[in-house]
């Protein structure tokens, strides 16, 4: 399966922003790839930086014409997307990744489920966390999964999804040059290979206000190996995997199966 990675970056303009996903969903399927995704919130500015700020105008609803757009994107040139967008529902607002099918059809949502609150990410001022938790959805290439940005960092998260069957994790990212971005990268590495499941974070980049995202969205293989690695600046990002090398790799080398869960606390 070949995936995109678009690393983007962000204005204040939500519609300079969406016609910007549009863009990058052509060039990646003129690239042959089946599946893109997106950075965290990507058609608007990263506004938790703020703890408190006016944001109605960035949140979306799913009869939204942006989401319908996407979709229609997705139908027009032939590719599955995960787009990630601050989505009102219920009267509480997420925020929340989608899964698309290359006919433009939403066959599966994923919100956040831990929300941060600290300096520059105000997130819980703004987002509603996940009452769902964690899912995984079927599609022809194999099973996906979603941890939505911060929650990458608990590691019952991505362990969730892949005793799930997943076979490749999707992270849609908003991480910051202030950031540990080495130790990042041995994040998704290290539960990579610990859980037998292909990952693909992708970030946000360029300064907004007072935070620079870094960029570097990444593609580790199931056994914890780079597949693709980007620089600092936009660009799409392609890598090829093999989803079920995940399920081979899990029978393989058992490392879930084998797990004590009588003794966890």
């Amino acid at each position: 399966m070949r995936i995109a990675l678009a690393q983007m970056r962000m204005s204040s303009d939500i519609r300079e922003n969406y016609e910007k996903s549009l863009a990058f969903i052509r060039q990646a399927a003129a690239q042959n790839a089946e599946l893109i995704c997106f950075p965290e919130i990507q058609l608007s500015p990263f506004f938790p930086q703020y703890p408190d700020r006016e944001v109605s105008q960035y949140a979306l609803t799913m009869d939204s014409p942006y989401v319908k757009g996407i979709c229609k994107a997705c139908r027009d040139v032939g590719i599955y997307a995960s787009p990630n967008f601050y989505v009102e529902e219920d009267g509480k607002r997420y925020d929340m990744s989608l899964l698309i099918d290359d006919q433009g059809a939403i066959i599966g949502r994923q919100k956040m489920v831990h929300i941060a609150q600290c300096e520059q990410f105000y997130e819980q001022s703004y987002y509603t966390p996940a009452e769902e938790g964690f899912n995984v959805f079927d599609i022809p290439f194999g099973k996906i999964g979603i941890v939505v940005c911060f929650d990458r960092h608990y590691p019952e998260s991505i362990r969730t999804e892949a005793l799930r069957g997943a076979e490749l994790i999707l992270i849609p990212t908003a991480n910051t040059t202030a950031e540990p971005s080495e130790l990042f990268q041995w994040e998704i590495r290290v539960q990579a290979f610990q859980n037998s499941v292909h990952v693909a974070m992708c970030n946000r980049v360029g300064r907004e206000d007072d935070m620079d995202f870094c960029g570097e969205s990444l593609v580790s293989d199931c056994k914890g190996e780079i597949r693709a690695l980007a620089g600092r600046e936009e660009e799409l990002l392609i890598a090829d995997i093999d989803l079920a090398e995940a399920s081979f790799t899990r029978a393989k080398k058992p490392y879930t199966a084998l797990r004590r869960t009588d003794l966890y606390e």
